[in-house]
């Protein structure tokens, strides 16, 4: 940090604010199909972003020359590129966009992320592989482990000096199964979705082997199960669905920069516009979401976001109603709007845009068994499987790995191909049940892409189970 600084101290150009934020990341990707490894890569990344404002407009440069000659091109060029985007300006910034920030974060971890060598790493993704073949119906089993040790720091002109250590790790394991012309597949909560701040403690946990025995145990059982009916009744999603059901119909419809119209060209707009904030009912009074990079553990958590501003929890739907957006400070100066920190890039090479981190669905007070007593008719389905969503994020449908159905207050027999599609303010409007902590699950994903260029961010979504009414579901003959 002290280099970084020595930058700023010495600058040489009439900028009203420049910051520098310098990021390394090491990752390791092992992975294994069929008993057999596929990946075991090792990779270093680093390097510096500098953001200077300059007669009212930002303007950007990326180095990896980490050398005093290195950061003072970075920053002479990015002071050019503010000067020479006078003429196409669309706002005047002020150094209110960039306010002074000190402090660090760093993720909650037990061990560090080479407690596991190599060698072990890869004989517990071969165990978990053997032990998925649990019948000659298995054609295909998969595990993978990903980790990202991650530090970060941010200088400015103004003051700031911001530290920051997380460390990642996510976790899949799954199997595809066959039947004649039937095939199905079951995973351990869907591709990487068990992503998590944390270390090698998250992984071989004392559930593991029962998972993976269920998840095998399951797949066989897709083989054997009516397809899923087509109706209209009551849909109960377990967390892990819920993940990508908050992520693509509240978190990307609410992203400011979206609203802007800025992403139209290449991720879409969204159906809510400027004035809906205060008024527009999201969804039913069950509806709690909130912002919230301050959740230990959670994959998107963090102290301050890539241009130094503090981070806190914050209501974006309240009641049903809807109260803020996913925007930076340049987005809600733009729009006079309230927002979050989430200005956050995917890289040392990446501008910070608006970017979801935690989006999480609140628990409520009903306990599971209660929410399934309360059905007469209805389907429970777990992990996605596929998606599909409009450009404004507003009609959808989705599919699910696993499904049962609910007959009388109970759940009964196993459907496989289970689907279902909706409006995003008639689905969450008809959601009646909210499940209570017990049934409130974490989860992630690192797969979340937005901008030009394509910026592949981390994410985090944490959910209850929940009941929704009236929903069209089908089954794969629909």
């Amino acid at each position: 940090m002290a280099d970084l600084q020595h930058a700023i101290a010495t600058l040489d150009i009439p900028a009203e604010w420049v910051g520098i934020r310098a990021v390394k990341e090491i990752e390791t990707r092992r992975s294994v199909r069929d008993g057999q490894p596929r990946s075991n890569h090792k990779g270093l990344s680093q390097g510096v972003m500098v953001e200077v404002l300059a007669q009212g407009q930002f303007g950007y440069a990326a180095t990896n020359q980490l050398t005093a000659e290195g950061l003072r091109h970075a920053i002479h060029a990015a002071y050019q590129q503010a000067i020479a985007t006078q003429p196409w300006r669309i706002y005047d910034w002020t150094t209110q966009q960039r306010p002074q920030s000190i402090g660090d974060y760093h993720s909650p971890r037990l061990q560090p992320l080479d407690g596991l060598s190599v060698a072990e790493i890869n004989d517990l993704l071969l165990r978990i592989c053997q032990q998925l073949k649990v019948s000659d119906q298995v054609v295909q089993t998969s595990a993978t482990a990903v980790t990202h040790d991650i530090e970060s720091w941010f200088v400015s002109s103004n003051g700031s000096a911001v530290y920051q250590q997380v460390s990642l790790i996510a976790t899949h394991y799954g199997v595809t199964v066959q039947k004649g012309p039937i095939v199905q597949q079951r995973s351990n909560h869907g591709y990487l979705a068990r992503s998590y701040q944390g270390s090698w403690e998250l992984f071989p946990t004392a559930q593991l082997w029962e998972t993976v025995e269920r998840v095998g145990a399951q797949a066989i059982e897709l083989l054997h199960a009516e397809e899923c009916p087509t109706h209209s009744t009551t849909l109960v999603l377990a967390p892990d669905q819920m993940m990508l059901q908050i992520h693509e119909s509240v978190g990307h419809p609410l992203e400011l920069d979206r609203i802007l119209g800025d992403e139209r060209n290449y991720a879409g707009g969204s159906f809510v516009k400027p004035e809906d904030f205060g008024r527009l009912q999201y969804g039913s009074a069950l509806m709690n979401i909130t912002f919230d990079p301050t959740v230990a553990g959670e994959y998107a958590s963090y102290r301050f976001d890539d241009t130094g501003a503090p981070a806190t929890r914050e209501y974006l739907i309240r009641a049903g109603t809807l109260e803020r957006g996913l925007g930076s400070l340049e987005s809600q100066a733009r729009l006079g709007l309230s927002g979050v920190a989430c200005a956050r890039a995917s890289s040392w090479n990446r501008p910070a845009i608006d970017r979801m981190a935690n989006i999480n669905l609140e628990p409520g007070d009903t306990a599971f068994k209660d929410i399934i007593a309360g059905i007469e008719q209805g389907v429970y389905m777990e992990t996605n499987r596929s998606w599909s969503i409009d450009d404004q994020r507003h009609k959808f449908q989705f599919g699910c790995e696993y499904a049962r159905l609910i007959e009388k207050g109970q759940i009964t027999k196993t459907v496989r191909n289970p689907n279902y599609r909706a409006t995003t303010p008639q689905f969450w409007q008809s959601l009646a049940s909210v499940g209570d902590r017990t049934t409130w699950e974490v989860y992630g994903t690192p797969f979340c892409g937005k901008g030009e260029p394509n910026q592949v961010i981390r994410v985090g979504h944490a959910s209850p189970v929940c009941a929704f009414e009236q929903i069209e579901v089908f089954g794969g003959e629909a």
